[in-house]
């Protein structure tokens, strides 16, 4: 049997309609010669079912039954025998609400080329993407020298070595980093693992995603992908600060939230938040995650130094939305360039003096 030259990953996300969608579009971007794994781990046969029922070109894998977390199901289906053959995978975002085929085509168009991984970059609106704009892009930024619009996407795409070298890495983490890379912590995983490989390369879009709300996973996504930073950054010597016009723009995209649902918001945050960390704040934002870097660098597990940073990344989002609900998309976007350079100026400075 010919093995295909493209693979499509969709981790379940328990929507049948938006899997539907997303299967159509990556088939009409990959066509012949290519297969496409759902990867599930759902109580439901309904997403599954609907997968099986989507006509496409390429031949169709569906895995059931599998361990629930996002890296899970990511993992399981990179090992899957179907995709030994493959130059290059495709992962999608199945709970986003407007799969394009033509983003998926550009993805895998990157890593047929010279990048060793490829990464959707599309614009966010101004409440959303806060672990992205606050500490994932100018922390990898920082550490590994590549300025990542979005480098938590759920888009994305990954070369055979990037992906053998991701499989092989993930087998041989530290008993307390595993689940993080099962759970969300497998987006920041992907990109690190793969950045010491070649190129990393944005795809931009100008269309906002959409897609379900993230800010009800708040704490969960924090407590995986955050740590899975930690470790893969500490270990890299931060890179001389940029000056702000190298940066490329950090795209907001305006929307008007209804007050009461920027209260609920607010006041998420502030339950979550400990009790002595509530109203005050000693170490302005962002040296916790100097703090944070530099304690792991110093053999701190990177999920003891995660919960530390956890209640300043609390203040910093609260403060973040309670000022920006009055700002215009180019005064958050200066804002949130200045923060960038601030955390590569002290990581820097830190680094020397590690």
């Amino acid at each position: 049997m010919t093995l295909p030259f493209t693979a499509a990953i969709l981790p379940s996300r328990n929507e049948p309609t938006t899997i539907a969608a997303v299967t159509t579009a990556a088939d009409q971007a990959m066509g012949e010669r290519s297969v496409i794994v759902h990867a599930d781990s759902s109580d439901a046969p309904d997403t599954a079912a609907r997968f099986a029922s989507t006509p496409t070109q390429a031949r169709k894998v569906a895995l059931t039954g599998l361990r629930r977390g996002k890296g899970a199901q990511i993992l399981a289906a990179l090992r899957h025998p179907e995709l030994a053959g493959t130059e290059a995978v495709l992962i999608a975002d199945t709970d986003t609400r407007t799969p394009d085929p033509a983003l998926y085509r550009a993805l895998l168009d990157q890593v047929r080329g010279q990048a060793a991984f490829a990464i959707a970059d599309y614009p966010r609106h101004w409440d959303e993407a806060n672990l992205t704009n606050h500490l994932a892009r100018p922390l990898i930024a920082a550490t590994t020298g590549h300025d990542v619009p979005q480098p938590l996407a759920g888009d994305l795409a990954l070369t055979r070595r990037a992906r053998d070298t991701v499989t092989r890495t993930a087998a041989a983490l530290p008993p307390d980093l595993a689940p993080c890379v099962d759970g969300y912590g497998i987006d920041a995983f992907l990109l690190l693992t793969a950045a010491g490989l070649g190129p990393v390369a944005s795809v931009r879009t100008d269309e906002p995603k959409r897609h379900a709300a993230s800010f009800p996973h708040l704490a969960v996504i924090f407590r995986q992908a955050v740590p899975v930073l930690l470790h893969l950054t500490a270990r890299r010597t931060p890179t001389p600060a940029p000056t702000p016009d190298s940066l490329s723009a950090y795209r907001t995209d305006d929307r008007v939230l209804a007050p009461d649902r920027l209260t609920g918001m607010l006041t998420t945050l502030e339950n979550l938040t400990p009790g002595r960390h509530r109203y005050d704040d000693e170490r302005p934002w962002p040296l916790p995650v100097v703090d944070a870097w530099r304690a792991v660098n110093s053999g701190t597990p990177p999920t003891e130094a995660a919960a530390g940073l956890w209640p300043h990344y609390l203040r910093r989002v609260h403060d973040w939305l309670t000022c920006a609900q009055h700002a215009t998309a180019q005064h958050r976007a200066v804002q949130l360039a200045a923060a960038h350079v601030g955390l590569h100026t002290d990581l820097t400075s830190a680094g020397a003096s590690k």
